[in-house]
């Protein structure tokens, strides 16, 4: 159903946490034009944590609009609440996106049992195409692959955003789901690997600094030449690993301002990359041509 290079796009705010529309929509209007293949609004990297529930879907709601139907816009809806990723994930679908990412509860660590009830709530409640996020680096509960089968048999829940690192999910998956899911994955160093063994895709931090590459990589990769994902990954390897040098979306935000393509704002908790990074993350945009 989607495949390929799928942006986890920042939310530009000023420097006082506001949020910037303009900013956005040039975002969106670039991402367009370096080839990305999906939009993700509002998921971890558009800081979804610190946005109210207005915000969250008045940002939907402009990406919708500002993409036109050109490419697939994909919502981040989840919560650590069933009730209220029910209502998110309706929401959204009012607002015209093609699918919802569902992030697993997060602080409150339900049992496998819970996930599986949780994610069947979700389904049955709201007719729209449904992505599982696995993060537990970040939400302390792991999706496991037996749980994931369970919920393949759904038929809304299309796919799974799996950012454990580790690529041989991505085989186990597949033999105990065939072709019921749609893989993608959540780290970007190990893009070409996952697609290789079976992925469809990324949703993609690094695609926030440079789409045209991550598009262009995860197409040769989709096409079997791995020789071209390859080099393109060399390329991007520094991005890769310096974006993630404090928590994200820290460094991504700091390296868009930096390319003067957003101001610098993000909120509370969240705070401005430290000084002592930002020569890595410079070099890292160099490496890549991503700043001449």
């Amino acid at each position: 159903m989607f495949s390929g290079s799928m942006v986890a796009l920042v939310t530009p705010m000023r420097a006082d946490g506001s949020l910037d529309s303009d900013s956005l929509n040039k975002l969106v209007e670039w991402h367009i034009e370096s080839g990305t293949d999906a939009i993700v609004a509002v998921g971890t990297t558009g800081e979804s944590a610190t946005l109210t529930v207005e915000e969250h879907c008045g940002v939907i709601r402009q990406v919708v609009a500002q993409v036109n139907g050109r490419v697939p816009v994909i919502a981040g809806t989840g919560a650590n609440s069933t009730s209220e990723a029910i209502e998110l994930t309706r929401s959204a679908k009012e607002l015209g996106v093609s699918a919802v990412l569902l992030v697993t509860p997060y602080y409150n660590k339900p049992t496998q049992e819970g996930l599986f009830l949780h994610y069947k709530a979700i389904a049955e409640a709201v007719d729209i195409p449904q992505i599982l996020y696995n993060v537990p680096s970040r939400t302390a509960c792991d999706l496991l692959p037996d749980t994931v089968a369970r919920l393949a048999n759904i038929k809304n829940i299309v796919g799974i955003k799996e950012a454990t690192g580790d690529v041989s999910r991505v085989t186990e998956i597949i033999a105990l789901c065939g072709d019921k899911l749609e893989l993608y994955t959540g780290d970007d160093a190990n893009t070409v690997d996952f697609i290789l063994a079976g992925g469809k895709g990324a949703i993609s931090v690094t695609a926030n600094v440079d789409p045209a590459a991550m598009h262009t990589m995860c197409a040769a990769a989709l096409a079997g030449d791995e020789q071209q994902a390859r080099a393109i990954d060399k390329k991007l390897a520094l991005l890769h690993e310096r974006l993630f040098v404090e928590a994200n979306p820290i460094p991504v935000k700091w390296a868009l301002a930096e390319m003067g393509l957003i101001p610098t704002g993000l909120r509370l908790p969240m705070t401005i990359l430290s000084e002592k990074y930002h020569q890595q993350v410079r070099e890292a945009l160099y490496a890549a041509g991503a700043l001449n």
